[in-house]
């Protein structure tokens, strides 16, 4: 587990806010904040945003011991989360012991199951819900413990329905912690709190390099964080997943993904293999049933229990035998939806139900995009009704995605679709040179009655695209509370650790990488709080007031100068930093081009025409040199590409400047 050591205060959040105000222009939220949220007071952002938080009473001091209370039900993966976020904290002396032994610390941290008698005695109750949980902060005065529930001992309560419930509690709880050092202390709360979606993760589902196993490694520590609990593991370019999918994997391949399972299940996160036959497998042969079963087979021996079939991105005009065509016909969409049908039927009754703790089925449908009744659909509907089916919204890449839109899947595909959102994925031409940074956004509050889960397709540059992932697990958790302006704040303080002038400069560099393409327009607009400082400019400029114009520009120029050398002095994640590379290269250069850009406008207000064209001089080189910044190795399928960063709003501006300068 990777401890978030977040110390935060109320001042803190309030800079937050001041900052964020900075970087994004004032845009409809796609939810209001329930009232619940709005009551929290002073206590510090809890992310995914909880559904109920309220302030119940004074912090409790966290000191240097602690008495960590645990009984036959205290999950191990978060008893574990627990004492390393404690020590994280500055914690020496984490005492582990059960409710009959003596404590000696002045804060003792109960953690238990709902039915627990010292959560009942506490007062604390979990919602009924999967992976609920509560948690309680009571002040008592401090002093030491020389008797069970002594009075003047500090407790604090952490319940859980499941032990997934549990290990979310700590989660939230290390987000409770304000301050630091011998300061550090637990904001006094009484959180309780459920996710609305069952399902909520990613799916490795990209076309390209994959990622790497220490990517994985590292991807499903942060969904522990951050309170996801499905990873699909179904990447285009595995061999072994797509076009070898009949052959067993590898000792060494086998032993990573076994690697991979176990750090899922420490982080409660449910590893779910998916196999992609569809480009050959034979429908109605015992011989492929067979096949896919023995790659089960291997990969529920070592742990996984939950499988996937996708039959996404294949031609169903043709069969890949003669037995298909003496089943079922011609090829056709509906023949290929009733063999479809046929064969996720038998994996479900005949493979799944048969084994202990296997998940029901998930598929991929040929027809995954959109919501138009058609044979191919009606035909798949005969299928058990227990395999979960993906949808990717009403596009590929949708614009938005509705309530009535899921209510339509519902229908047109036998029930609750599990949603498959193609964000931030980058593998596709219109993304070419892209990094999608924007916050989740146009997803409809209310989505989680209609659906049995989200997943985000992310980018080849996996640390990357935890800012996406980051709000749309927030959505998934509690969709009907989702801010995104928070949440987007929330997702880069996570990547910078909180460090204040890293979120800034993650904010300025998101926000030059803001445009979510699509195989239309684009669901998202480029730079648009760097637009409306230019918009500023321009007003102030045309009017006459030219002087306040350049000063109101000025400090965005020089924090997208500096963004580079901020990210990369040490506070951010590494491989975000790595991952972000040619972006940052060309993020320089660009900021050199609008630092020098001013100086020529304020060379001009000063009537310094030399000094004025030796800065545009340097301005355009800068420029042209920022044009010429490529992605390359890449990770993407599109190969070397230029580095695209403010595209439409800086490099116009600077050109528009030049010109009126030049007059």
């Amino acid at each position: 587990m990777t401890t978030r050591a977040r110390h935060r205060t109320g001042a803190a959040l309030l800079a937050a806010a001041t900052l964020f105000a900075t970087a994004v222009v004032a845009q409809p939220a796609t939810a209001t904040t329930p009232a619940a949220t709005a009551s929290r007071d002073d206590l510090p952002t809890i992310s995914p945003a909880p559904q109920e938080a309220w302030r119940s009473g004074r912090d409790v001091r966290l000191g240097d011991g602690v008495d960590v209370v645990v009984g036959d039900s205290t999950d191990p993966a978060a008893l574990d989360a627990l004492v390393t976020a404690l020590r994280a904290h500055g914690v020496d002396r984490v005492r582990t012991r059960d409710d009959s032994a003596r404590g000696r610390a002045a804060l003792q941290i109960r953690l238990g199951d709902a039915e627990d008698a010292s959560a009942r005695a506490a007062g604390v109750t979990v919602p009924e819900h999967a992976e609920a949980y509560a948690i309680r902060v009571e002040a008592r005065g401090g002093g030491h413990d020389h008797g069970r529930q002594a009075k003047g001992l500090d407790v604090v309560t952490l319940a859980g329905s499941d032990p997934a419930g549990q290990f979310y509690a700590v989660q939230s709880l290390e987000q409770l912690v304000v301050g630091s050092g011998h300061r550090a202390r637990i904001a006094g709360a009484t959180v309780r709190d459920f996710p609305a979606m069952p399902l909520r993760g990613t799916i490795e589902g990209f076309y390209g390099e994959p990622w790497t196993h220490a990517e994985r490694l590292d991807q499903l520590e942060f969904y522990g964080d951050v309170k996801a609990n499905t990873y699909v593991y179904a990447p285009k370019d595995d061999p072994y997943h797509r076009e070898q999918w009949r052959e067993e994997y590898p000792a060494e391949k086998l032993a990573e993904l076994t690697e991979l399972v176990e750090a899922a299940t420490a982080n409660h996160v449910r590893f779910t293999f998916a196999l992609s036959p569809g480009n050959s497998v034979c429908y109605s042969s015992e011989s492929d049933m067979a096949a896919l079963e023995a790659k089960f087979q291997a990969l529920y021996d070592v742990g996984v229990r939950a499988f996937s079939v996708p039959l996404d991105d294949i031609d169903y005009s043709t069969w890949a035998c003669d037995a298909d065509r003496e089943a079922y016909g011609d090829p056709s969409p509906a023949a290929a939806g009733r063999a479809q049908a046929d064969f996720l039927t038998r994996v479900q009754q005949g493979w799944i139900e048969t084994h202990d703790g296997a998940q029901p089925l998930q598929m991929v449908p040929t027809e995954y995009y959109n919501t138009t009744e058609s044979p191919y659909k009606a035909a798949l509907r005969e299928m058990d009704g227990d395999v979960v089916v993906m949808w990717t919204g009403n596009d590929v890449v949708p614009q938005s995605i509705s309530v009535d839109q899921a209510i339509e899947a519902d229908t047109v595909f036998g029930g609750p679709t599990f949603l498959w959102d193609n964000y931030p994925v980058n593998d596709y031409g219109q993304s070419s040179g892209r990094l999608l940074l924007a916050p989740y956004d146009k997803r409809e509050p209310g989505l989680s009655d209609h659906l049995a889960g989200l997943v985000s397709n992310p980018m080849n540059q996996a640390a990357a695209s935890k800012v996406a992932v980051f709000g749309m697990l927030d959505f998934a958790w509690n969709d009907r509370a989702y801010d995104r302006d928070r949440s987007w704040v929330e997702a880069m303080r996570y990547l910078a650790h909180d460090d204040r002038r890293a979120v800034e400069a993650l904010l300025a560099f998101g926000d030059l990488n803001h445009l979510a393409p699509s195989f239309g327009d684009p669901w998202q607009p480029q730079a648009p709080a760097l637009a409306a400082d230019v918009e500023d400019f321009w007003e102030r400029w045309t009017s006459g007031d030219r002087q306040a114009a350049v000063d109101g520009l000025r400090e965005r120029a020089e924090l997208i100068a500096s963004v580079p050398e901020t990210l990369r002095s040490g506070s951010v994640d590494p491989a975000f930093v790595s991952d972000a590379a040619p972006w940052l290269d060309a993020n320089q250069l660009w900021g050199d081009a609008l630092v020098a850009t001013l100086g020529a406008a304020q060379a001009e207000l000063d009537g310094d025409a030399s000094a004025r064209d030796a800065l545009l001089s340097g301005a355009q080189a800068s420029a042209d040199a920022a044009a010429q910044v490529i992605v390359d190795p890449p990770d993407n399928r599109w190969g070397a590409a230029p580095v695209k960063l403010g595209d439409g709003v800086l490099d116009t501006f600077l050109v528009d400047l030049a010109a009126d300068l030049r007059i």
